[in-house]
């Protein structure tokens, strides 16, 4: 369990509260951040908002599976992202991935070593750590990314 806890506290350090490896996580680089920033186009970059709506998307796609359901998320919906129109439609988009979060790493505490290496979904999607794994890492990526568009948006309107 010990390993599960350490995957666990990993993802929220990422997406909720951490500070150590990225001195940010994805609430405070979205803190602040309004509806209209969030979906503010950059030449031909990904939106904010899209970036959010893609790492709750792969969350939410694992967490099914987590709770005994199918894995139906697939690639190329990944950035189908409803339209934000305001203020609330971007801060539910967040509250999803707050709360789709923090279901997730609970799932992971409660798993055995056994379950972290057993196969997931399929042989040759790896075992559960190595999804909980490519999660976390995929959530840096995009992280890194949210805090340069942030860094672009605050330059431009200069």
């Amino acid at each position: 369990m010990e390993k599960a806890q350490r995957l666990a506290h990993r993802l929220r350090e990422v997406i909720l509260n951490g500070k150590l490896i990225a001195n940010t996580n994805f609430r405070d680089a979205l803190t602040q951040v309004t509806w209209e920033q969030a979906t503010q186009q950059i030449e031909g970059l990904n939106t904010i908002a899209h970036l959010t709506f893609h790492v709750n998307y792969y969350i939410g796609g694992v967490l099914d599976v987590f709770e005994g359901g199918d894995l139906e998320i697939r690639d190329r919906y990944s950035f189908d992202l409803p339209p934000i129109k305001s203020q609330e439609d971007w801060e539910q988009l967040q509250q999803k991935l707050w709360d789709n979060t923090e279901k997730f790493a609970q799932k992971v505490e409660a798993m055995s070593d056994e379950k972290l290496a057993s196969t997931f979904v399929k042989e040759e999607y790896g075992s559960y750590a190595q999804n909980v794994e490519v999660i976390i890492e995929h959530n840096y990526y995009h992280l890194g990314q949210v805090s340069l568009l942030r860094k672009l948006i605050d330059t431009l309107k200069k």
